[in-house]
């Protein structure tokens, strides 16, 4: 049986898996739409809000040509194209959030509208239900929209797209989100400064649903590698390949304490992502106690050298077999414990 190499993570399937997967399984993970766990089952991705977003933005635009839309083609961040169900009629679009094998996704089934008219160019607003950050960040501006670069790529790439597809050379579009404003108080959006409704995100563009269904399959997999440098995020996996190539990456996201079990009898385990999961893991109030919101905005200001610092001179002497490596969202390692 030919392995199978999931497009999105990486991730090569086990043959064992393979075993008892069902030649539909088997197609839905060779195309990324789903992943496979241990026992052959195939567990739907979802959609981002950013690729529903881009949807709703294809379904107004296309549908500025005459024609009535009911799909959306879109180009998900990951590089894999995707036909999102949309409908959009006389430049209004509307889509609504797919979260796949992911029943925990909160966003699950929120309705995204996109409002466009002709225009000489694509000139791109968020409107209400678009969360807003209150405060300046060390990445967004007091103001900005809660829309984050790989999505908001996503979104202008399905604009040209549908303008292309209704003939015309640009729109003017509004996209709003009606119940984004109830929803996002219901995230976390409050607790690092965006207010006004949910943020409007993805890396790949696809929602993963390994935190109700794969930590087992994540666990396995730690307790079965020799040398293993687990991962809380997927700008986390990407580098942690090219940090550490003689290790196996494994995604485990906010289950770090069921990871870091697992890997007791790993021969070397690392630790390896973005500050803020990792350091409030080990010190939940590592932000708080200095007077930050946030672990991002801490690492970002002239304390967060001393802070992590500190922090990762605790870890090295509470948990001496586990290395930790922090990195910026551009690879950069900013602290090891090596």
């Amino acid at each position: 049986m030919n392995p199978i190499t999931d497009p999105v993570s990486g991730f090569v399937y086990p043959a064992s898996w393979l075993e008892h997967c069902s030649a539909e399984d088997r197609l839905l993970a060779e195309s990324g739409f789903a992943v496979l766990t241990s026992d052959g089952r195939a567990l739907k991705r979802g959609f981002t809000t950013g690729a529903t977003a881009a949807a709703a933005v294809y379904a107004a635009c296309a549908s500025l040509g005459g024609t009535a839309v009911s799909s959306a083609p879109v180009c998900l961040a990951c590089g894999i194209a995707a036909d999102i169900p949309a409908s959009g009629a006389s430049g209004i679009g509307f889509a609504r959030k797919y979260s796949g094998d992911y029943p925990a996704d909160i966003t699950a089934g929120i309705c995204f509208k996109a409002e466009a008219v002709p225009a000489d160019s694509i000139r791109f607003t968020a409107g209400f239900g678009v969360g807003r950050f209150v405060r300046d960040t060390p990445r967004y501006k007091k103001g900005d929209a809660a829309i984050s670069p790989p999505a908001l790529r996503t979104i202008l790439s399905a604009a040209d797209a549908g303008c292309r597809a209704s003939g015309i050379s640009g729109a003017e579009i509004l996209l709003t989100i009606p119940e984004g404003e109830r929803i996002g108080k219901q995230t976390l959006n409050p607790k690092i400064g965006v207010e006004g409704g949910i943020s409007v995100v993805g890396t790949t563009g696809f929602v993963e649903p390994w935190d109700d269904h794969l930590s087992e399959t994540m666990e396995e997999r730690i307790s079965s590698a020799e040398n293993v440098v687990i991962t809380t995020g997927r700008i986390g996996l990407r580098y942690s390949r090219l940090l550490f190539p003689d290790h196996e990456a494994i995604l485990a996201g906010s289950k770090i304490a069921e990871a870091l079990s697992a890997s007791a009898s790993c021969r070397s385990v690392v630790l390896c992502g973005l500050p803020g999961l990792i350091l409030r893991y080990f010190n939940p109030d590592v932000a708080t106690n200095r007077g930050f919101a946030t672990v991002e905005e801490l690492i970002a200001s002239p304390a967060g050298g001393p802070a992590l610092h500190e922090e990762l001179n605790k870890i090295r002497e509470a948990f001496p077999k586990t290395r930790v490596c922090i990195i910026s969202r551009e690879g950069t390692v900013i602290g090891d414990t090596a």
